[in-house]
């Protein structure tokens, strides 16, 4: 049975990337194929999937998927594939890209020969994404190739041929066929890549935006009112995920990027005097955002660290801006909790100014306002803050059942250490405690 390596492991080989999946294709049945290398290995554990005619298992540190030579196409309104065998010729046209499309022989005479059906080696030399085939066909037989595009771009730093974005625009509503998971599985990685704007802004201008995160190609366009204008929001949150991009490689943290201002248009307001406002877009912004991970299927786990970055990005900005007091800076830590470091991370990259000497003067004061959290954290020992005095002790002093009078008296103790009348600890608070507690008992609505 003849069969080759091909796809992304055979392009990587000349680009000299690491991977640990490798594809191989087979001219007869792939899972006969798959489990006879698996004997071959030693192996017992094989994964087979008749209906689809693949099989995979892993050797050592690699995933290998083995699939008969096929091909797959979908109708009009169905986001599942239909499979049929191919031959070799077909199998290889259907790929994505030319870059793509390449394949090594790996048994008979033929062993070690590079197949080059469609001059994707060339492709590589130049750095150029193209389809094997017309690129209408090509998208129309799977619309999630539009997406593939831009992430292979962002990855690889390639260019994208221009017969291929026009493909793009032209086909893009087709994309609305596609599951949320595929979609949200190619954005994260285009989001993942060294530099994100690099797939993101032709996804925008070829119209891809619009149809898969409709919010963030909304941030594009600039208003002009008596010659006062604003930033373009799009662009400039691009230069914000390409920012924090060179600084960290949590995806989560590049989606808050991506995410921060994206109730601005929303909020968009001319004032007079003032010129272009945007208010309460942090916390409106914050909101969406809960939405924003329904329609996409994201993982419920990340949501409220995003809500939580989206909601306070403004907030380091406004303490770099004044003198900063302990008080302020007991509510940044408290509120931005573990993810502290990441939120100033997050506001620094938010300073896209081509003014050098303006930005340079907002990074220091970033420096300052995180010498004082050291000092503050330090100082008030605010790590995993809460109030030193729990609610049973509160419900035992004071003779109440759980209620709202409870929380209110936490409240009201932990508002004390954070303005500074009291220090962070046991005795302090419990002795303000017995300060205050008749002031809530003796409430007529309690």
């Amino acid at each position: 049975m003849k069969a080759f390596l091909v796809g992304g492991f055979v392009r990587d080989l000349f680009l000299d990337r690491p991977r640990t999946d490798v594809d191989i294709m087979t001219l007869g049945d792939g899972p006969a194929f798959a489990e006879a290398c698996a004997a071959r290995f030693g192996l017992e554990k094989v994964s087979i999937f008749r209906r689809f005619g693949t099989a995979h298992f892993r050797l050592r540190s690699m995933d290998i998927e083995i699939v008969g030579a096929r091909k797959e196409s979908y109708s009009e309104e169905s986001r599942n594939p239909e499979v049929a065998p191919a031959s070799f010729e077909e199998d290889i046209a259907r790929r994505d890209f030319t870059v793509n499309a390449m394949a090594a022989a790996i048994t008979g005479e033929e062993y070690g020969e590079l197949i080059d059906l469609f001059g994707g080696l060339a492709d590589l030399e130049r750095r150029l994404l193209r389809t094997p085939l017309d690129p209408n066909v090509t998208f129309d037989d799977d619309p999630l190739r539009i997406l593939r595009a831009f992430r292979f771009a962002a990855q690889l730093a390639f260019d994208i041929h221009e017969d291929v974005l026009a493909a793009a625009e032209s086909n893009r509503e087709r994309l609305r066929i596609v599951s949320a998971e595929r979609i949200t599985e190619e954005l994260l990685k285009t989001l993942a890549a060294p530099k994100p704007s690099v797939g993101l802004t032709p996804m925008f201008r070829a119209g891809v935006l619009e149809v898969v995160f409709p919010e963030i190609a909304n941030l594009a366009g600039v208003d002009s009112i008596r010659d006062r204008r604003h930033k373009d929001v799009f662009y400039h949150t691009m230069q914000v995920v390409d920012n924090v991009a060179e600084a960290s490689e949590n995806v989560w943290l590049r989606f808050a990027a991506l995410t921060h201002d994206v109730a601005k248009p929303a909020t968009k307001k001319f004032v007079e005097g003032t010129g272009w406002t945007f208010h309460a877009h942090d916390e409106i912004g914050a909101r969406m955002i809960k939405g924003i991970f329904r329609r996409l299927k994201l993982p419920h786990a990340k949501r409220d660290y995003v809500a939580k970055l989206v909601r306070l990005h403004l907030r380091p900005m406004a303490l770099a801006k004044e003198e900063v007091t302990d008080s302020a800076i007991r509510r940044l830590i408290v509120e931005a909790d573990e993810d502290l470091d990441d939120l100033i991370l997050l506001a620094r990259a938010d300073i896209t100014s081509k003014n050098r000497r303006k930005v340079d003067a907002y990074l220091r004061n970033y420096d300052r306002v995180m010498t004082r959290v050291r000092e503050v954290k330090e100082k008030d020992a605010l790590r995993a803050f809460q109030s030193p005095v729990r609610g049973e002790e509160i419900m035992r002093v004071c003779d109440i059942k759980p209620s709202k009078t409870v929380g209110e008296i936490k409240s009201a103790i932990e508002e004390a250490i954070l303005e500074g009348e009291i220090p962070n600890t046991y005795d302090a608070a419990y002795n303000y405690f017995l300060k205050i507690k008749d002031r809530f008992l003796d409430d007529p609505d309690e």
